[in-house]
């Protein structure tokens, strides 16, 4: 017997229970693994909650991250002991989550924990960090390096945007992070930010040019932040759309991309196959520094998931919210 957050559908509403469970309650998959750590994102918060259409059929144990040791496994790629990590593939919204002490999983959706991480620190890393390394790759590969000039990162107090705040710093780029919450301005420096928008700034209806600021940026807000930031972009940019948390309408025109050769480049890391996964893991270990880490992250127990799920639809929470399934 193990316990696991469940959501239910009752009269229409989303209700979240911590209920205790079998292991032949659990989906017919060939792994099965001991969860030891999961963690909350925004698209969690909003399956929880209910605030958001994530859940495609209930019953359903939320959670779109994990990392546990294999208790059983009936596939060539892993055997039992194993340590590994889980991030998409509609994990917690199509299949069950990461958000249970125990998880039955496809062997596809797993990748090997890298040598020499911690559990713990694999989730302060997430779904979210596994996201923002891909997009840092995504600028490397427009030809955005640290010399072109400063990079902007949208909703940069949020999972995504402290992560990638972190790992271009510690490249060497000039990071320029945007949030809506002016006290999250020493949060932001500390993990190495040097300017400092507001929301409010870069919201603004921009024209189909602006002046030219960026070389390149991440975006996890879409709308009319991620519309002045092409506008800003300068020639050659590389532009990493990951996020729609502002909306997904994109009210922009042609002019950045025919007049200043600008590269919007769409980032995924639901369905990323896995062999980009094992580079972006491998990245995260070496270009995401250590002290970040514990800036960027808290640790709660599985009761604590449903306040927390309805801070973080709320934008009450900053970094990442790791869950310690036996605590």
């Amino acid at each position: 017997m193990f316990k696991a957050l469940v959501l239910d559908q009752v009269d229409g509403k989303t209700v979240a229970q911590i209920k205790t469970l079998d292991v032949s309650d659990l989906p017919e998959e060939d792994v099965l693994v001991d969860v030891s750590y999961s963690s909350i994102n925004f698209k969690d918060g909003l399956a929880i909650t209910g605030t958001g259409k994530i859940v495609s059929k209930f019953p359903m144990v939320p959670g779109i991250d994990l990392v546990g040791t294999v208790a059983e496994s009936n596939s060539d790629a892993y055997k039992t002991g194993d340590q590994v990590v889980l991030t998409g593939w509609s994990v917690g919204e199509r299949f069950w989550g990461g958000l249970s002490q125990k998880a039955r999983l496809k062997s596809e959706w797993l990748v090997p924990l890298p040598a020499g991480m911690a559990p713990e620190v694999s989730m302060s890393i997430g779904t979210a960090g596994l996201t923002a390394m891909l997009c840092v790759m995504a600028l490397e590969e427009g030809g955005v390096t640290p010399d072109k000039g400063p990079v902007v990162v949208s909703g940069a107090a949020g999972g995504v945007g402290s992560v990638a705040v972190a790992i271009l710093a510690k490249l060497g780029y000039e990071v320029a992070a945007i949030t809506g919450r002016a006290e999250t301005e020493g949060y932001l420096r500390g993990l190495g930010a040097s300017t400092i928008l507001t929301r409010e700034e870069m919201s603004e209806k921009a024209r189909p040019l602006e002046r030219q600021r960026w070389a390149g940026g991440i975006d996890t807000v879409g709308d009319a932040m991620l519309a002045r930031v092409l506008a800003e972009a300068d020639y050659n940019a590389t532009i990493a759309a990951c996020g729609l948390a502002g909306g997904f309408k994109l009210p922009t025109t042609v002019m950045p991309f025919i007049l200043r050769n600008v590269r919007l480049q769409g980032v995924d890391s639901v369905m990323c196959p896995v062999e980009r996964r094992v580079q972006a893991w491998n990245r995260l270990q070496t270009d995401l520094p250590a002290t970040a880490l514990g800036e960027i992250s808290q640790v709660i127990g599985l009761d604590d998931v449903p306040e927390y799920a309805e801070k973080i639809v709320n934008g009450k929470i900053q970094g990442r919210t790791i869950v310690d399934l036996n605590k």
